[in-house]
């Protein structure tokens, strides 16, 4: 993918540290000083295995984890700490797209309701709103008679264009993406993944993109952080990293995806016995 113009930083993270209280006693670190940006337009790749603190990251910018130290600046703003009513504005700017679409979709409302809720919580018209949300439908490729099905209906990549369509609505300049393609097939996540593309030329919007595969980010993104136990070991423009990583764990995670060549799958499997062993 070819960068945007706009180099203005959006989202800026500072040292950022959680922690979670496992006792009265005990805490654990689930980010030790983690740092990033995305630029307006910018889609930034966070990739890592389970466990990393990636996911923990995305949802601190959402305010849903405890932030123990360090900022975090979305369009020149501290928002580390934003409680009640100032988060909640917040949702106009920053909105996210979960792993799961079923389960981040109401099963009792129709697709048109899940759309339309967002807005009419702000006061938009009922006929903005419909105007609104068949314009999204629109966009992530959806018929116009969605409106009137329930998200069980709908098979799993439509429910994540449903998901996405619900994201954009309120015209938001940040998606975090926690990875929304994870649970789909592999032909259906490309189509996915091209509908990101799509929409961010067509809106200008950015994404953070939180992914566990390597692949997935050289697709969709223009710059890429490697985060392993909760720090950032590696960060770059995605080409490089994907390409010609630096650090052993980054060398790992491109050696863990499988090649249909066997020879060329025998010979990478070796490779990450020996940077395993060597860790």
């Amino acid at each position: 993918m070819s960068a945007p113009q706009d180099t203005t930083p959006l989202l800026v993270v500072e040292d950022l540290v959680v922690d979670y209280r496992i006792s009265r006693k005990v805490n654990f670190r689930a980010l030790k000083g983690v740092s990033i940006d995305v630029n307006a337009g910018e889609c930034v790749g966070l990739v890592g295995e389970s466990g990393s603190g990636k996911s923990t990251l995305g949802r601190a910018l959402l305010g849903l984890a405890p932030v123990s130290g360090g900022k975090i600046t979305f369009d020149g703003r501290d928002i580390t700490h934003l409680k009640g009513a100032e988060r909640r504005k917040l949702a106009n700017d920053i909105q996210v797209v979960f792993q799961d679409p079923y389960g981040s979709l109401d099963p009792t409302m129709t697709v048109g309701e899940v759309l339309a809720e967002p807005l009419e919580v702000t006061g938009t018209k009922k006929a903005q709103a419909q105007a609104i949300v068949a314009e999204m439908l629109d966009r992530v490729k959806l018929p116009g008679d969605s409106v009137h099905r329930y998200p069980s209906e709908f098979s799993g990549g439509q429910r994540q264009r449903i998901a996405i369509a619900r994201a954009l609505v309120r015209r938001p300049r940040l998606i975090v993406c926690d990875e929304p393609v994870s649970a789909l097939d592999l032909t259906t996540q490309a189509t996915i993944l091209d509908l990101f593309i799509d929409l961010q030329r067509e809106t200008g919007v950015a994404y953070l993109f939180v992914s566990h595969d390597l692949g997935v980010v050289r697709r969709v993104c223009h710059r890429t952080s490697v985060m392993y136990q909760g720090e950032i070991v590696e960060a770059g423009p995605t080409e490089k990293i994907t390409q010609q990583p630096e650090d052993p764990y980054t060398q790992r995670l491109l050696l863990a995806a499988p090649v249909a060549d066997p020879t060329r799958q025998a010979e990478r499997r070796a490779a990450w016995l020996g940077l395993r062993a060597s860790a």
